[in-house]
């Protein structure tokens, strides 16, 4: 299959909450510049593993509904990943449900009318990647500081995605059997750097209550409703601003945790109760308005075994991977290589 840097897809209807994602811009928090990138990377990833890319490319982050794209110039090789679908309009036939977990090659004038991101984040991959400059190493949008996107701004209706275009002479597509998903149960935390700051009594409940994400969420960060965290007194509720990182649980004077998320910023004045640790970092893309969640603290050991574990599961997933043929495509392969006439018949007149 040969890839070309000529693809177009246009943004028909940007909807709500559809933004460009990667790996994130690494290497500029001392600079005041968020890693920002994919809320949830595994996932992020399996939608890439999808068309064939071999990692890190940039991809489009879906986080809301009512995103339509035209492909301009085609094909285009797409995959979803997520509990998302969308409706695809084809130039030439009837409209179709597109799954998610399997890949499709869209033809110039084709339409793509994406549907809700069931549990608030999904991804749509690009064969190739989506090709948009890369300010400071990264094409992940951050709109507060003007970067990336296009021109540092969320998508309006006519703007254009470079892509590349694929040529699969055979028709071949990529699916797997399940999806790809993260384990339930409690979220894992290790003690923040202010743990001191907290009355007992507030880290017990910090562990032992359910708490609620509420609609005051963005990809900056999500505030939790539940019990109150008590500080140790009224001058523990503030410290000198210091270094934060997205996965910081930072609770404020009036005790409501706040959730650090990979837009946030790169110091804040709050103090730390914990820290969510890696291997769970994705699921917090998916806590919805309204979703219920607890947390436990582990050691820096389980942080580190959970991580590996999730790393082995997401390469046993990848494996899973197998090709296909969609609906309307020979298998000439395998018709050539079946003994089609096992003997001979003589017939006279």
């Amino acid at each position: 299959m040969s890839l070309a840097v000529q693809g177009l897809i246009e943004i028909v209807q940007p909807g709500i909450g559809a933004t460009v994602q990667d790996n994130g811009r690494a290497g500029h928090r001392h600079e005041g510049i968020p890693l920002s990138g994919w809320l949830d990377a595994p996932l992020a990833e399996a939608a890439n593993a999808l068309v064939g890319n071999a990692g890190g490319q940039a991809v489009l982050e879906l986080r809301g509904m009512g995103t339509e794209l035209r492909v301009q110039t085609g094909p285009v090789r797409v995959a979803m990943a997520g509990a998302i679908s969308a409706k695809w309009l084809r130039q030439d036939g009837a409209p179709v449900t597109l799954a998610a977990w399997q890949s499709a090659s869209l033809q110039t004038g084709d339409r793509l009318a994406l549907g809700v991101a069931e549990t608030g984040c999904a991804y749509l991959a690009v064969q190739g990647g989506l090709q948009l400059p890369a300010p400071l190493g990264s094409r992940s949008s951050y709109w507060r500081a003007g970067l990336a996107g296009l021109q540092g701004r969320p998508f309006q209706p006519g703007d254009l995605l470079p892509c590349s275009t694929s040529n699969a002479a055979d028709g071949r597509e990529w699916r797997t059997p399940e999806p790809w998903s993260l384990p339930a149960g409690p979220i894992r935390v290790m003690p923040g750097p202010q743990h001191d700051h907290f009355l007992p009594e507030a880290i017990t409940a910090f562990e032992a209550e359910e708490w609620q994400a509420t609609a005051e969420q963005d990809r900056m960060g999500l505030r939790l409703s539940g019990a109150v965290l008590a500080h140790a007194s009224a001058a523990a509720a503030d410290i000198v601003s210091d270094a934060v990182t997205p996965g910081a649980i930072q609770v404020p004077a009036n005790g409501r945790p706040i959730v650090l998320l990979a837009d946030s910023q790169t110091v804040g004045g709050y103090p730390k109760i914990a820290t969510v640790i890696s291997a769970d970092l994705p699921r917090l893309a998916h806590l919805r308005p309204g979703a219920r969640l607890r947390f436990q603290l582990v050691t820096g050991a389980e942080a580190r075994q959970a991580l590996q574990a999730q790393r082995q599961a997401w390469m046993q997933w990848l494996a899973s991977r197998e090709s296909f043929l969609p609906p309307g495509f020979i298998d000439e392969q395998a018709l050539y290589s079946c003994n089609l006439v096992s003997g001979m018949l003589r017939a006279e007149l």
